[in-house]
């Protein structure tokens, strides 16, 4: 059977007109259907067995982790039957109309792990679909709801409504990239435990301002804010915006960066030999201060774009002058002389040449405020 042509409709917000409790009602349906498909589907319940959240198939709450399964249109027929229509399907962002037949309705999601979405309040609004692992290589790893009536993706973090309870414990919030990074961290640590961290992970998107801000109003974000994410090029960068986004204004508590070695993630880390404890301990004791990996990984990236830059002097004074700016990102005088030494450090050069480079960009700015200025 050939793949039906997606209508894919003009405006972004589907649900505009349909009655949101009807909405959360669909997609409430579609939780129960794809929690119940996931007792039966080998493949999805070994891919998180793999992953070390095994545990999580038997147990149903509060994840209630599911399993959308191949066909163009199963969930859609089932919730047709519970009495749900089109424009209920359609604007739950569930089911979506076909090109060259616009009544027929096809599933969004189609054999995908399924990970419900909720606000705080605790109703799921959305899914983050993990494809099958036994899929081809040209099927997108993640597919997500896109934004309706009752859910926009920069508004929300994954594992808020499911975690009340270690948030309001004051546990440190921890970014992390993705829900199964969201759930290791949550196996980690044992539920009756005082302390501990408590992993959010964005919807499918990059940080936004909206996010950044639920994270500094935690209640813990006054023990500080950690960020855990893949150590390559995409965990890099994501680190990078978390930085620009949470130090201004900066909240009470410490920024931090978790350290992976090259290819690994919380989930991964899970897996090892005494992974648990080894995650904890990623987590929060040896994470260092956030400014100092965002150093680390501008000269990473200048590195890689010229591999011998720092083999002689005027490659490694070039290098400390793209590294320099980020000494006027210190929120102390304390926190400028630690990375002006751990540029020292990185790239071999005297503490006078940093000295005379940041005092150099100093004079800079102030040349191009005051032509601004006169502008």
């Amino acid at each position: 059977m050939s793949a039906p042509r997606l209508n894919h409709p003009t405006t972004p917000v589907c649900g505009t007109g349909v009655e949101p409790r009807r909405l959360l009602a669909a997609i409430d349906a579609a939780v129960a259907y794809y929690r119940a498909q996931l007792e039966h589907a080998d493949g999805p319940r070994a891919y998180l067995a793999g992953r070390g959240l095994g545990v999580l198939v038997q147990r149903e709450w509060p994840w209630r982790i599911g399993y959308a399964p191949p066909g163009w249109n199963s969930l859609t027929r089932h919730l047709h039957a519970s009495g749900f229509t089109a424009e209920e399907l359609v604007g739950a962002g569930l089911s979506t109309r076909t090109r060259d037949a616009p009544d027929r309705l096809i599933d969004i999601f189609r054999d995908r792990v399924m990970f419900p979405v909720r606000d705080p309040a605790g109703h799921a609004v959305a899914f983050l679909g993990r494809a099958n692992p036994d899929t081809s290589d040209d099927v997108p790893k993640y597919f997500n709801s896109r934004q309706t009536a009752i859910y926009d993706k920069g508004q929300l973090l994954f594992g808020i409504a499911e975690q009340q309870d270690r948030l309001a414990a004051r546990w440190t919030p921890v970014l992390v990239e993705g829900p199964a990074d969201v759930l290791a961290v949550w196996l980690s640590y044992s539920r009756s435990g005082r302390t501990g961290a408590v992993a959010l992970a964005p919807c499918g998107t990059a940080l936004t301002d909206t996010q950044a801000t639920i994270l500094r109003e935690l209640p813990g974000a006054a023990q500080g804010i950690v960020v855990a994410f893949d150590a390559d090029t995409a965990g890099r960068a994501a680190v990078n915006r978390a930085w620009q986004l949470l130090r201004y204004p900066r909240c009470s508590g410490p920024l931090l960066a978790a350290e992976f070695s090259a290819g690994a993630d919380p989930a991964d880390l899970l897996r090892r030999p005494n992974g648990k404890a080894q995650l904890r301990a990623a987590l929060q004791r040896q994470a260092q201060p956030m400014l100092d990996t965002v150093v680390d990984h501008r000269l990473t990236r200048l590195v890689e774009r010229h591999p011998r830059l720092l083999e002689d002097i005027d490659g490694r004074c070039a290098a400390v002058r793209l590294l320099v700016p980020l000494l006027l990102e210190a929120a102390s005088p304390i926190e400028a002389i630690r990375v002006a030494r751990r540029i020292v450090a990185r790239t071999g050069v005297g503490a006078d040449t940093v000295a005379i480079a940041a005092v150099a960009h100093l004079e800079d700015c102030a040349t191009r405020s005051r032509s601004v200025c006169r502008g």
